[in-house]
């Protein structure tokens, strides 16, 4: 089950409370400005910095590459 919509629609960023990126297949909240990667566990994101993780130059290529191949947007607009 994926993150309930309505909870994904204020979701922001804890860093730069910018919006996200939402990849349910990976379980992944994704801050492309910061490179800031939030796990979802359970359907529940875990949205604190000092758990999230940082992702390579590589890795970051990959999940932008990702998002316009299947068209994901940021989950709201600032």
């Amino acid at each position: 089950m994926p993150i309930h919509p309505t909870l994904l629609e204020v979701l922001a960023c804890p860093e730069d409370k910018g919006p996200l990126l939402y990849f349910q297949a990976e379980g992944l909240l994704y801050n492309p400005r910061r490179r800031r990667k939030y796990r979802v566990e359970d359907d529940l994101p875990i949205m604190l910095v000092e758990e999230s993780t940082l992702a390579s130059e590589q890795e970051h290529a990959a999940l932008e590459a990702k998002a316009r191949a299947e068209h994901v947007a940021l989950n709201f607009t600032p």
